[in-house]
């Protein structure tokens, strides 16, 4: 593209410009802007980038507190775990390039969101994924399953950082639109963490990395807007990642930050070296001059245009201070990456950029970043979802109805996931969230102390209230790290929703950020980084509400690690909290009665707060064997995990005045299911009573058969209806392929 095209009223509508944006460009500029210049106007002012219909709810957010050394506005979150070590970490979505190319669209997921971590100073040390699809009979599930599986396993695992949770749903509501939402946790000193403010004059920039090609050209703008039948042709629009690249820059550039030469640095993510360069002059005040000539292409004759707007992965921007460049440049030469001085800073407060001997953009930065839009979208609100009164369904034989819940598939193994995942590379895994815990836990390597990390969200909850579903999710991710013995410090999240421009999309996202916002100040468990994800629909489609939680948790003492797989015979099951039997918007009434959209469960954040206190606090006194949340199917799913987990079959008691569905199969918040010593349970009374915690004996560990009341079936037997299903399924691609 040439910067004297003429820009007519469809090619700034192409560059998702409205007439309105475009008059505060006009104005900015005093003059029209030429081709170079409009793009970049555009992606700057994408909802991707510059979050314009969330910001003003976004600050709704708690994000200080005594462990938080750098909140939103950075690359990634950091907090202070002790000791002079920091974990620095976020989420952030991929979800319209994985559903055009799933396995480059996950794959560069994963590689983005890693290079917001290390860009700071950290050793990436963890990953995990939140992952919504269609439901399984639709006709492009399973291929989008493999692809985006297939291409989270294959970077992260050539990179060599562990995949240590997650999770995945299966809702007709994410058929034209699924979402990949990737998170990574990284660890790096407090005297070491490195920010993308640059500062002085004249000081060099180096690009470093891969080579710039013609991929992910108008990547932000395309993950700005919805779908439509053309989606299949946006696919060049979506980047090709390299691991064994970024693996590279990986030790690179933490070779650099050694040194000391670096006075800020940023990686290139969506609208890459425009992105970069802006903010960092932004947020250092200064100017930026750029000769595109400098910057190393891939491919032959590209224009300043597609060098601004590509977004080619593995690629990192860095201001050095005078002197260092010769030394900066041989590390990179030494990792064999492209490395080059392609600019300098200045003191005129405008980005320049030269090209073939001619200057093709001159935008001032600052009034740019001020005069972004920033929308006060109208919203309403959800209107009240109806309850659900258990007493009016009908009785079912709980054996039965367990067996459909755990062969279901949001609630089925996922084995056939993780298992193309390297959980355990680095050798610090201690548990994966797969293999008997609710939250994983990586090892801080010599120390004592250990991360717990979890990613949670129940979509049914958030779409039937989005206030009391906000607020479930940031309880259930707080209530699982609990369970691992952890204390909740932080978290991140990735909120998922449709077009905001229509009122009821907008009513969800304010009241889910509400929600979340009130958890998070109640629990002391603040917002350090994020992403928000809008647009995701297909011709007026939107997918169920989505405010994915990412949460981490510090364990001082390795020892006190605890899962739900370590349950042995002659163990008492013992239930934290109270039960009501709440069955609306619960798996048990989606998969048993086909029935939705009734009001949730409520959320009592002082409970959540007193039940989880009470249970860190017996793990401590060594009081619990295994500790299990209850969440999806209430308790009696929560004790057949423990079971399978444990190897042993399990006796529960049915209520004596609920109907046993709702007793077994109830979501009521704020519950633990304990399995403990018979011998610990009168101290664990006793310390209940001095909590002022609800405690109720439910059944024991016993035999290799799941009881409930009379009812039974072998543990074997249940195992093999909840390991088959993926397996199943997955093996039905290839008599679907081509169709």
């Amino acid at each position: 593209m040439s910067e004297g095209v003429e820009i007519t009223a469809e090619i700034i509508a192409e560059h998702g410009l409205n007439p309105e944006e475009y008059n505060i460009l006009l104005q900015q500029l005093g003059r029209t802007p030429n081709l170079n210049e409009l793009g970049i106007c555009s992606v700057m002012w994408s909802e991707h980038c510059s979050y314009k219909s969330s910001r003003i709810h976004l600050a709704k957010f708690p994000t200080t507190g005594k462990k938080v050394i750098c909140g939103p506005g950075e690359n990634a979150g950091v907090i202070d775990i002790g000791d002079g070590d920091a974990v620095i970490f976020k989420m952030e979505s991929h979800n319209h390039p994985s559903f055009i190319e799933p396995y480059q669209g996950a794959a560069t997921g994963v590689g983005g969101i890693m290079r917001d971590v290390f860009t700071m100073g950290a050793r990436p040390i963890a990953l995990l994924n939140a992952l919504r699809f269609g439901e399984p009979g639709h006709y492009k599930t399973r291929s989008l399953v493999a692809g985006v599986v297939a291409g989270i396993g294959g970077y992260g695992n050539c990179v060599g950082v562990p995949t240590v949770g997650g999770e995945i749903n299966f809702d007709a509501g994410y058929n034209g639109n699924i979402l990949v939402n990737a998170m990574c946790v990284g660890l790096a000193k407090t005297d070491s963490i490195f920010y993308s403010a640059a500062k002085g004059v004249g000081n060099s920039i180096l690009y470093v990395g891969a080579r710039t090609g013609r991929d992910g050209i108008h990547g932000a703008t395309m993950a700005s807007a919805e779908f439509d039948d053309d989606a299949e042709e946006k696919r060049p629009t979506v980047q090709v990642g390299d691991p064994f690249t970024e693996k590279r820059l990986i030790e690179a550039c933490l070779e650099l930050m050694a040194t000391g030469n670096i006075i800020a640095i940023q990686d290139m993510g969506a609208a890459g070296l425009t992105s970069s360069s802006i903010e960092m002059a932004d947020k250092g005040g200064v100017g930026i001059e750029i000769d595109l000539d400098r910057v190393p292409q891939r491919e032959n004759n590209m224009s300043a245009y597609e060098m601004m707007l590509s977004e080619s992965q593995e690629r990192m921007l860095i201001v050095l201070k005078p002197g260092t460049e010769a030394e900066s440049r041989k590390i990179f030469t030494k990792w064999e990456l492209d490395v080059d001085i392609i600019g300098k800073t200045t003191d005129t407060g405008r980005l320049v950029l030269q090209h073939q001997g001619e200057m093709v953009c001159d935008l001032p930065i600052a009034p740019l970043s001020d005069m972004a839009p920033k929308y006060d979208r109208p919203w309403v609100k959800t209107a009240k979802a109806p309850r659900l009164d258990a007493g009016t369904l009908p009785q079912r034989d709980p054996i039965d109805v367990l067996c459909r819940l755990m062969a279901s598939p949001d609630m089925v193994s996922k084995r056939w996931v993780w298992e193309q995942y390297d959980r355990h590379v680095m050798g610090d895994t201690l548990m994966a969230s797969a293999s008997g815990c609710d939250a994983a836990i990586v090892r801080i390597r010599d120390s004592e102390k250990a991360l717990a990390i979890s990613s949670d969200c129940t979509p049914r909850y958030v779409q039937a209230d989005p206030y009391r579903g906000g607020k479930q999710a940031v309880a259930e991710s707080w209530r699982n790290l609990i369970a691992a013995g952890a204390k909740p410090i932080a978290i991140t999240d990735c909120l998922n929703f449709g077009n905001p421009e229509r009122p009821e999309i907008m009513g969800q996202l304010v009241q889910a950020i509400e929600g979340m916002s009130k958890a998070c100040k109640k629990l002391s468990y603040p917002v350090v980084s994020g992403n928000v994800s809008l647009y995701n629909e297909t011709k007026g489609s939107a997918i169920p509400p989505t405010p994915t939680v990412g949460g981490v948790g510090i364990i001082k003492d390795i020892s006190m690690a605890i899962g739900f797989s370590s349950a042995r015979q002659g163990d008492m099951l013992v239930l934290v909290g109270r039960t009501r039997g709440w069955l609306g918007s619960s798996i048990y009434a989606r998969e048993i009665e086909n029935l939705i959209g009734h009001r949730p469960p409520p959320v009592s954040l002082s409970t959540e707060l007193q039940n989880g206190k009470f249970v860190r606090k017996a793990i401590k006194k060594s009081l619990l064997r295994a500790v299990h949340d209850l969440s999806d199917g209430g308790l009696a799913c929560a004790a057949v995990d423990m079971a399978m987990a444990s190897n042993v079959g399990i006796v529960l008691d049915p209520h004596s005045t609920l109907p046993d569905n709702a007793w077994y199969f109830g979501e009521d918040q704020a519950r633990y299911l304990l399995s403990i010593d018979a011998a610990n349970y009168n101290k664990l009374q006793q310390l209940s009573v001095k909590k002022g915690v609800l405690l109720s004996y439910v059944g024991e560990v016993k035999g290799d058969d799941i009881r409930l009341g009379s009812a039974r079936i072998r543990l074997s037997d249940l195992q093999i209806k909840w390991e088959q299903w993926f397996p199943e399924f997955m093996e039905k691609i290839d008599a679907n392929a081509g169709k």
